[in-house]
């Protein structure tokens, strides 16, 4: 499976990531503290209050015990809040064996030391009283898949079917349903199925080895089956009996397949689109209030399944808060509709080379245009200000940075930020000191660059600030700086020509957002 896409099914799953490694915990044979066994944790909203003392007792008590560390003042975290305690709730309803906990990260900095944790909210799962190998969970913040998740940990992941009438009424209850069927149920390839049910919350599972169940599904051989209530209904994945049931592939499946061909963008969709592993977005900008937009979408559907699985076809309503999606297209409202083509892994986007009407062989033919690389990309720009060189800090801007950056006469200092970048706010006042401060220098230019609204070329930036100096000379050389963000070290980077005398600690930067800017969650809030 292709390194990748390993966090795409745990998307359908959610966001991913691993928080890195930290000291070596104890296990569960750790001496506890020298506290009364009987000693009550206090408990918030169903929540169980614990410190550095009390987690020790509590995974002592708790066979299954999951715990949020957090942080008072983090956004996200009190949005989880309420939804953490549903969660609570919905099991402690069901009488399931998990408990719910959390930890106030910053007044606890043994214990986020020792689970590596380096964001807020962090959510860790603990069985059996080990406290070595704590499980992350990286799914959707909100309580049904919280709980969702808990339940396929501590009871079975998909249900063991033995009737037709088992299987309808697995079916009725979600909109896509997976089947695996097994000739034998010892065999590996029901493990590897489970364990995809374990993360695939989005969906629910169930297995047979039932004959008449075969024979009723026209099955002659082991296969994992996706009932939808949308588009063809069914999609069947026959496993390859020399190789047995692969993973990642079997995940890229049930994605691919679990999508609708058409998808509307939203909030609720935005994590789906791109969990979908599928590269190629094809956008379709409508305005849903016009009734001539909406005729549009039956031939935008019409197009859509031959490109299944290599192109993931959405609509765009110009008409709802969809704005961040339309400037990171460079594109207005009113120039609906439309369409582009991006691929999230290189962020190249694509339009359309003439003004033609949308239909389905229009539309069909554009995707085959782009992937048969018959279209060039564009590259995202705002127009240079009229008053771009007027400041000390100059504004440049993808059309005006090659001529700046690179002109052979001047040392060019940038600053590549986005608008939300809490660092970039924070090292604003450094920078305009450093412009002033070098302002009736010739050969100096201090600048900065929106790079969430302008594209280049020659690179891309992936996280906020990126600082790069662009010497004088005809070699278009680029240093990037990576060092503290004061005036003082800003200085003497300068003057000595792109060098720092002595070593320098490197500065904390916020990531871009993974695959494409245009997406609806905020950047993760990151300690520091």
């Amino acid at each position: 499976m292709d390194d990748r896409f390993l966090p795409v099914l745990l998307l359908l799953l959610g966001v991913s990531g691993s928080w890195g490694q930290g000291e070596e915990p104890g296990g569960p044979s750790e001496a506890l503290p020298e506290e009364p066994i009987g000693e009550e944790v206090p408990k918030e909203d169903g929540i169980l209050v614990l410190n550095h003392r009390t987690l020790s007792l509590a995974l002592q008590e708790h066979s299954a015990l999951m715990v949020e560390f957090y942080a008072p003042w983090c956004g996200h975290c009190k949005a989880l809040a309420p939804e953490y305690s549903k969660a609570a709730a919905l099991l402690a309803a069901e009488s399931a064996v998990v408990t719910l906990a959390k930890v106030d990260g910053p007044a606890e900095p043994e214990l986020t030391k020792e689970f590596a944790v380096e964001g807020y909210p962090t959510l860790k799962f603990f069985q059996n009283g080990n406290r070595t190998n704590p499980e992350e969970y990286i799914g959707p913040k909100n309580a049904e898949s919280i709980a969702e998740w808990l339940r396929r940990r501590v009871g079975p992941s998909a249900t063991r079917l033995e009737d037709e009438e088992g299987v309808q009424a697995l079916m009725a209850k979600r909109d896509v349903v997976v089947i695996g069927f097994f000739q034998d149920l010892q065999e590996e390839d029901v493990a590897t199925f489970l364990a995809l049910a374990k993360d695939a919350l989005d969906m629910t599972f169930g297995f047979t080895d039932q004959p008449q169940l075969f024979e009723k599904f026209g099955l002659t051989k082991d296969t994992v089956v996706l009932f939808k209530k949308f588009d063809e209904g069914r999609a069947d994945f026959p496993v390859d009996k020399e190789t047995g049931l692969d993973l990642g592939d079997l995940s890229r499946f049930l994605i691919t397949h679990s999508m609708h061909l058409v998808t509307e963008f939203n909030s609720q969709t935005s994590p789906k689109i791109f969990a979908a592993r599928i590269l190629n977005h094809l956008l379709l900008f409508v305005n849903q209030t016009l009734a001539q937009h909406r005729e549009l979408l039956t031939d935008f559907r019409e197009a859509a399944p031959p490109f299944r699985g290599q192109v993931l076809f959405v609509v765009v309503d110009v008409a709802t808060d969809n704005s961040h999606v339309l400037n990171y297209f460079g594109l207005k409202a009113e120039e609906a509709p439309t369409l582009r083509l991006i691929n999230v892994e290189t962020t190249k986007k694509y339009a359309p080379t003439a003004v033609t009407p949308i239909t389905a062989a229009s539309v069909a033919a554009f995707c085959q245009a782009v992937l048969r690389g018959e279209v060039k990309h564009y590259l995202l720009s705002q127009e240079v200000p009229p008053d771009w060189d007027q400041r000390p800090v100059k504004t440049l801007v993808g059309k005006n940075f090659q001529q700046v950056a690179f002109d052979e006469t001047k040392n060019v200092f940038v600053k590549f930020y986005a608008p939300w970048c809490s660092h970039c706010k924070e090292m604003a006042p450094a920078w305009e000191a450093l412009a002033e401060k070098y302002r009736d220098r010739e050969d100096i230019v201090i600048a900065e660059l929106d790079a969430t609204a302008n594209e280049l070329e020659a690179f891309s930036v992936h996280g906020y600030p990126t600082l790069k100096f662009f010497p004088a000379g005809p070699d278009r050389k680029i240093i990037e700086y990576k060092s503290t963000r004061d005036l003082e070290t800003f200085s003497k980077f300068l003057d000595s020509g792109g060098n720092l005398p002595t070593e320098e600690p490197e500065e904390p930067t916020v990531s871009a957002p993974v695959g494409t800017p245009f997406r609806t969650s905020a950047p993760q809030q990151v300690l520091s």
